[in-house]
């Protein structure tokens, strides 16, 4: 039956190259998280400025709500 025997400098080594394994996937996860919270933040401030444009359309817009919500709430006072 034969052992596994690892020279120090082996062992150095393997070890070295697991952690630049587990620094490059790391620093390859906060990348992708970053640019997805770009894409989100970019996709948040392109959907505020278009509500935003939405809402001062509207302030110019005949306030039919009003109407209906008056006419209904003037039929039940007596």
């Amino acid at each position: 039956m034969s052992q596994l025997h690892f020279e120090p400098s082996q062992t150095s080594s393997a070890h070295e190259a697991m952690e630049r394994q587990q620094v490059t996937y790391d620093f390859s996860r906060e990348v992708k998280h970053r640019a997805a919270f770009e894409a989100y933040c970019q996709w948040y401030y392109e959907t505020a400025a278009q509500h935003q444009a939405e809402l001062a359309a509207m302030e110019h817009d005949i306030p039919l709500f009003s109407w209906f919500r008056r006419g209904k709430s003037a039929g039940l006072t007596k």
